[in-house]
């Protein structure tokens, strides 16, 4: 017999997929989230016998069950760890660790390949097309690399998975990569994935106007309350503030923070770990703990939602060779424009600044991030040049 304690996630559940293909009735399937394993892995080893293997994927234990389970192991007991986040690499220093953030090619892993591999390796399962084809959907979606490469079919499948129960979802899956040669939607799912999509954007605008930015060290985050739609609510804010390092999401209700970035430069895995939590370089969480309260609750509760930028100019565009004009809550106006071929500059009510930049990024981050500015409409935008025409008129007559 066998056991498998898995996440709750799509990469988590997918390895539970994966082993009932393998093992079907033999083995015994247990989603976890990552507060409850520990507890799970400790009845495991006070109420099992060793005749039962022990799997646990996409997750790792604490210092007590790591000690528990080499003692386990080391008395003949069957176990096996696979994971992905690099916060459990250390597990590999044993014999039943198996973790791996990314594969000799480069590409980051999952928990669902990273099984799959070794279930292919040990004979458990056939290769076969359909499985593979899934089984690089969640890997894309797990890392992120569906958005680099447009692979809507990946964003989909995680959407599915949150349209029906956890249940629904892996006996639909076992079923479809039973008999599937190639895996697909059918057509009832593709409509409801078109209906959730449109939902999802209507959320994610709602939210946009109620991000907060706030300085946490060194680093600038934007902080968001939601309790749905983690993943796409912090790419989508964070490719709409780009001059934030990451998104904080709050959900008040689990009582946990999910950390989100789109830059390669920062890391929210090791921002989580300041608060007991973890995860991904790219998408990462932690429990609502009192120092995160205090920080991304307490601290920002008082704090005025971000202002859009202005989004169907034609005139006063970010990167014009004529100018981009921006104003903050203090109705301070700002104007940034190409100084020469090198160097961007900035008027501030109308005064230049001494401040000068190598590219338009670089200046519009300076300004977002020690003036709160926004985009403005083409209305003020062409208000802003008729004033200036006509100061510049009425000097030309003195």
């Amino acid at each position: 017999m066998y056991k498998l304690l898995s996440h709750t996630d799509l990469d988590g559940v997918s390895c539970g997929i994966l082993a009932k293909l393998a093992f079907g009735k033999d083995i015994n399937v247990r989603y976890n989230s990552v507060s409850a394993l520990d507890q799970n892995v400790k009845w495991f080893l006070e109420n099992e016998d060793k005749s039962t293997t022990l799997w646990i994927t996409d997750l790792s234990v604490n210092e007590e069950n790591e000690q528990k389970l080499n003692e386990f192991y080391n008395e003949d007991g069957k176990v096996q760890l696979i994971d992905h986040h690099k916060t459990a690499l250390h597990f590999n220093d044993y014999e039943w660790g198996h973790v791996k953030v990314e594969d000799q090619e480069g590409h980051l892993c999952s928990a669902t390949s990273l099984l799959y591999d070794y279930l292919l390796n040990h004979n458990y399962l056939s290769p076969k097309s359909s499985i593979s084809e899934y089984v690089e959907l969640v890997r894309q979606y797990d890392t992120w690399e569906w958005e680099a490469n447009n692979n809507q079919q990946a964003k989909r499948l995680n959407a599915l998975f949150f349209l029906v129960s956890i249940d629904e979802f892996e006996e639909m899956m076992v079923e479809r990569l039973s008999k599937q040669e190639h895996f697909s939607f059918d057509e009832f799912e593709d409509r409801i994935l078109t209906m959730e999509e449109n939902k999802i954007e209507r959320y994610i605008r709602r939210k946009r106007r109620e991000l907060v930015q706030i300085q946490v060290g060194e680093n600038f985050a934007g902080v968001v309350y939601a309790e749905s739609y983690h993943s796409e609510l912090g790419n989508e804010l964070g490719k709409d503030y780009p001059h934030l390092d990451y998104i904080t999401i709050i959900n008040m209700g689990a009582k946990r923070v999910g950390f989100r970035t789109i830059h390669d430069h920062i890391d929210v895995s090791e921002i989580a770990g300041l608060y007991g939590g973890g995860g991904h370089a790219k998408a990462s969480g932690c429990l609502l703990t009192e120092e995160a309260y205090k920080q991304f609750v307490l601290d920002t509760f008082h704090l005025e939602p971000l202002h859009e930028d202005a989004r169907f100019n034609k005139y006063n565009l970010k990167k014009s060779p004529f100018g981009s004009l921006y104003k903050n809550r203090m109705n301070d106006i700002f104007f940034l424009y190409p100084e020469n071929e090198y160097t961007w500059a900035i008027e501030s009510n109308e005064l230049k600044m001494d401040e000068t930049f190598y590219s338009f990024e670089e200046a519009e981050k300076y300004l977002k991030r020690t003036y709160g500015v926004w985009l403005l409409r083409d209305q003020d935008f062409v208000n802003y040049l008729m004033a200036f025409r006509k100061k510049m008129k009425e000097q030309e007559e003195i």
